[in-house]
């Protein structure tokens, strides 16, 4: 037992050693880049796949902890592979042209969107809308910063949120095959089903009765 001790101990400060050494610094960034990928996409996608799955999708237990658990590996693996394939590009580039300039950051990302999130399934459609509103306003604040916009003499955020919630409830209640399924789902729960009722059941309690009176 003290002899496979003595191993792991030098297995761990041969290991520690290697992580030090600077010549290895940008591959080993690759491989943390891909582990912090993963774990951030677990993170991330199981909470919310479980919360939706329950409270939208039917089925038995069993098909809905096996929907949650495929949406989780597949956030963590798209996650993963894109950062992997982000920050090796990153690397490759500025090894190439000897420093890191801003085109390295936008070429890497649009290779690593093309080959991870280029296939339009749920996951990647949800990623993608998620990044596009936070590319939205960080595209206008920026236009503010730098002056090509001038800044506002009042908060825009109120006008925002008017025509964003003006918008979705009319494309909601006119064009709804036009949204997004899991968007769908929650104004179908808070809008549509909240004008059906039978009695206190499902007026209080429940959503919808699950009898047949």
């Amino acid at each position: 037992m003290a002899g496979g001790g003595d191993a792991l101990r030098a297995l761990l400060r041969a290991a520690n050693a290697l992580l030090q050494q600077r010549r290895y610094r940008a591959a080993l960034a690759v491989l943390k880049g891909f582990r912090n990928g993963a774990v951030y996409g677990a993170k991330i996608r199981a909470p919310h796949a479980l919360v939706m799955t329950f409270l939208f999708k039917s089925g038995s237990l069993r098909e809905k902890l096996k929907s949650i658990a495929q949406a989780t590996y597949t956030h963590s693996r798209n996650l993963a592979y894109f950062v992997f394939t982000y920050k090796g590009l990153m690397a490759l580039q500025s090894r190439l042209q000897g420093k890191k300039i801003p085109f390295h950051s936008f070429f890497a990302a649009c290779i690593g969107g093309w080959l991870v999130f280029g296939e339009n399934n749920p996951i990647n459609s949800q990623i993608i809308m998620y990044l596009l509103s936070r590319i939205l306003f960080g595209l206008s604040r920026l236009a503010v910063e730098k002056g090509y916009v001038p800044q506002p003499k009042q908060d825009p955020f109120p006008l925002v949120a008017a025509l964003v919630w003006g918008t979705v409830l009319w494309l909601f209640e006119y064009h709804r095959q036009t949204l997004q399924p899991s968007l769908q789902s929650s104004m179908t729960y808070l809008y549509d089903d909240s004008n059906v009722w039978h009695d206190v059941s499902d007026f209080l309690i429940y959503n919808k009765r699950t009898d047949s009176k």
